[in-house]
């Protein structure tokens, strides 16, 4: 029975670029998005470029549960997950004061939540199974506080601080951990995140989704524990362990702009 890699927020972006990196490296995928219709087309664009198996799983990880569920369902099918990658994720460019509180939750929510119910789940049969691989996206953002995206600069830090701590909690199961933290990135992720009048894609080097992904799962199957994607991330990480947190957060609250008062509200 084959092993597969199983990748949430996997019909766009960072998400379907990594779905290309497992399906060439002849990986059978299960991927999980809100959009029947586009998991669809990803499905079958998959298969006949790679030809490996792809099974989708419609799910909004934003509700209740919805992370279980996408566990049950697999369990129910019979499929084995040997790599999880938790890529679904949002963000918002807004003053917390002025945000949507339901998209603020919801961030929460998928950011954070089902991350770690997801990685609950197949962790405990990876562990029963011998062994398996969990890549989370993080972001650069996990290094720093972040002015006027707050809930998401939060969420990212509890991503890559969880990472790390499985990382090393799991390691004697044969489970390895990776947390990814790529800059800005060419994907859908700006607009989503009203980030069109910010700063953070103009003040910063904007990578493809492809270059994400093709280091996203080198370092996954290396079971390294944290990659930085390019130069400026790394730089920019290394220095904001050095530098005064006062100073981390004036220079992010710079770097990313602020938004028009009342926008998304």
């Amino acid at each position: 029975m084959a092993n597969y890699t199983l990748i949430t927020g996997a019909s766009g972006g960072i998400g379907f670029a990594l779905a290309r990196q497992f399906a060439a490296g002849g990986h059978p995928l299960i991927l999980v998005a809100r959009s029947e219709g586009r998991l669809s087309e990803r499905k079958a664009e998959l298969e006949k470029e790679y030809g490996v198996a792809v099974e989708i799983l419609p799910q909004d990880l934003t509700q209740p549960h919805a992370a279980r569920q996408v566990y049950d369902a697999v369990a129910t099918q019979g499929w084995t997950v040997d790599i999880l990658v938790n890529n679904a994720g949002f963000g918002d460019f807004v003053s917390f004061v002025d945000a949507d509180w339901q998209h603020q939750e919801d961030m929460v929510t998928l950011n954070v939540t089902a991350l770690m119910q997801l990685t609950h789940c197949f962790a405990r049969a990876m562990r029963e199974q011998g062994g398996g691989r969990i890549l989370n996206v993080a972001s650069l953002a996990a290094v720093a506080p972040g002015p006027y995206m707050a809930t998401y600069y939060a969420t990212k830090a509890f991503v890559l601080s969880f990472s790390e701590a499985m990382s090393e909690e799991l390691r004697e199961y044969g489970i390895t951990v990776t947390a990814l933290c790529p800059g800005p990135t060419e994907s859908n992720f700006e607009a989503a995140a009203n980030l069109k009048s910010g700063n953070l894609f103009s003040a910063l080097p904007v990578e493809r989704a492809e270059t994400v992904a093709r280091r996203g799962y080198k370092a996954t199957m290396k079971g390294r524990a944290v990659r930085y994607c390019g130069i400026t991330v790394c730089v920019m990480s290394f220095l904001s362990r050095l530098t005064p947190r006062w100073l981390n957060r004036k220079a992010t609250k710079r770097i990313n702009g602020k938004p028009t008062k009342g926008e998304n509200v």
